[in-house]
């Protein structure tokens, strides 16, 4: 898959922006606060349905405005898909969804459409944080090969709020017993049905991820460190569902007085997590800042390999501002394996993308989100190219003595 444009209208500082990246690499580069984040967010969201930044949609809006609008074209193996968001500050209404010209009636039918992965500095939350963030990782990755997970997900959660709501409600209205098991039951019911879908999906990606990681982890590092994963799901994630769906049944019912005390389920995929250990250590205990960094990117990598196979479509790669916290080596080798994955990178200082590496756009984006065209097909170790104006002007030489341009009729073609 490629995306072929992005166009928005009143979306966060962009009052109305075109953006057409490259099939292959395309940076973004200007100083912070300048809207690139912005670009990766609207990318996001065509992909998954939502920021994954903020739960918030209104604060993708302009500030002044009452909506926003994202368009975004992609081309697949079958064909165009073209994908259109309108969000609006109305929380009574909730965000359109068009796939072509027909409105989608849930979310859920928009994944697949445009496959993404997503690397930024707040991934490294995965290895240091909590397991919401690591659910998180995994509910976004499975949610674009296997839609029913997401249907799954979306059930699971409702159920498991009413649940937490008759909870409190026995708690408050003093009944126990015969008679809160009596009312209980069919949550747990439906509870167990959804859970049991999750958890035998997430062991599914869990197995696939862990090779994929540790090859990625060794490559970029260029280390013979064992990174592990194991998953620490709910229920015994080993049989097949009707197993699965049977112990969850077994240890929801084991917590039911314990429910009903803190008013709150305490067993389910909501609670999963797995965990990453390095040669056998804990990565999040005992891993360096580099270990760490670049654990968190071989799980983002390994993820797109696992997409790129499931629905054979490569998924865009982006990269947004982490080329500065990795050193040259880990830079030069992600580089390298970008190779026929189209990726958007953004950076701050064009020259923390390294030397060597072929861009097919740049654009600086200033403030307010305008965009200026880089006139500069290679980026060479040692060129100041953030001093490029755009000016189109290049003959043999770039007038800013930035760098030599080769086949300037051709970059002019491709840029103009």
């Amino acid at each position: 898959m490629k995306i072929r444009r992005l166009e928005l209208g009143s979306f966060r500082c962009y009052a109305s922006a075109r953006f057409e990246p490259d099939g292959g690499i395309t940076v973004l580069y200007g100083r912070n606060a300048q809207g690139k984040t912005n670009l990766m967010e609207a990318i996001v969201l065509c992909s998954i349905g939502r920021s994954h930044r903020t739960n918030r949609d209104r604060e993708m809006i302009a500030w002044d405005q009452p909506r926003a609008r994202v368009s975004l074209e992609a081309a697949h193996r079958d064909g165009t898909h073209d994908v259109k968001i309108t969000l609006t500050r109305d929380d009574a209404r909730v965000k359109q969804v068009c796939i072509g010209a027909s409105p989608v009636a849930r979310i859920g039918d928009l994944m697949g459409h445009v496959p993404s992965v997503l690397f930024s500095p707040e991934d490294l939350k995965l290895i240091k944080e909590g397991p919401g963030e690591r659910r998180r990782f995994m509910d976004m990755a499975i949610s674009q090969v296997r839609p029913a997970y997401f249907a799954a997900l979306q059930q699971y959660t409702r159920v498991l709020r009413q649940r937490n709501e008759l909870l409190r409600a026995l708690k408050f209205e003093s009944i126990g017993g015969a008679a809160a098991a009596g009312r209980l039951d069919p949550w747990n019911e439906l509870l167990c049905d959804y859970g049991s879908r999750i958890i035998e999906n997430r062991a599914w990606f869990l197995n696939r991820l862990a090779p994929a990681a540790r090859d990625a982890h060794n490559y970029l590092s260029e280390t013979n460190e064992n990174l592990e994963i194991e998953y620490e799901a709910a229920a015994a994630a080993g049989g097949d569902i009707e197993e699965i769906k049977a112990d969850l049944g077994r240890k929801i019912y084991a917590a039911r007085k314990r429910d009903e005390y803190n008013m709150g389920t305490g067993v389910g995929p909501h609670r999963d997590d797995f965990s990453l250990s390095l040669n056998g250590r804990q990565a999040r205990v005992y891993g360096s800042q580099g270990q760490q960094r670049t654990a968190a990117l071989a799980l983002k990598l390994a993820a797109l390999a696992i997409l790129e196979e499931e629905m054979n479509e490569t998924p865009v790669l982006l990269l947004d501002d982490v080329m500065s916290e990795l050193d040259a080596g880990r830079r030069r080798r992600l580089l390298t394996w970008m190779g026929g994955v189209q990726t958007i990178i953004t950076c701050a200082d064009i020259n923390d993308i390294g030397g060597g590496v072929l861009a097919g756009k740049m654009y600086r984006v200033n403030s307010m989100g305008s965009f200026e065209w880089g006139y500069k097909d290679k980026i060479d170790k040692g060129i100041d190219a953030s001093k490029c104006v755009a000016c189109g002007a290049c003959e043999a030489a770039c007038p800013q003595n930035i760098a030599i341009i080769d086949n300037l009729a051709m970059i002019r073609d491709k840029y103009n």
